[in-house]
């Protein structure tokens, strides 16, 4: 029998899939592309995230070294995000899945359809 030769403790991909699956982050990641933005904007950016799975992908993010967070002292306090270069660096890769997306999701769309269809017989 031959051995799995795809680990999700020790392939480097899976971690990275870990990351960028994740819908809000790839969605927290667009909004960063063109540069430096506050928190509030990031929010008004993204339909439909609340705010604690923004928070709470923002905190991955960093933790990640994909973003930067820098805080600046005033009533309220000023906090802006930016990508690091790491994080930059995977903007073309998932402009890359977005071009995928926009080509084939039609097909996507039609093979579930057509799974389910068949599923009810």
């Amino acid at each position: 029998m031959r051995e799995p030769d795809i680990s999700l403790t020790v392939c480097s991909y899976s971690h990275v899939l870990e990351i960028i699956s994740n819908k809000w982050t790839a969605l927290v990641i667009y909004a960063l592309e063109d540069g430096t933005i506050r928190y509030g904007e990031i929010k008004r950016r993204i339909a439909g995230i609340s705010q604690k799975m923004l928070t709470q992908t923002l905190k991955q993010l960093e933790r990640d070294g994909l973003i930067s967070r820098k805080v600046t002292p005033s009533v309220p306090p000023v906090v802006e995000y930016k990508l690091t270069l790491l994080g930059e660096s995977l903007i073309p890769y998932m402009r890359q899945l977005t071009e995928w997306a926009n080509v084939h999701f039609a097909e996507v769309q039609h093979a579930r359809e057509a799974y389910d269809s068949e599923a009810l017989v």
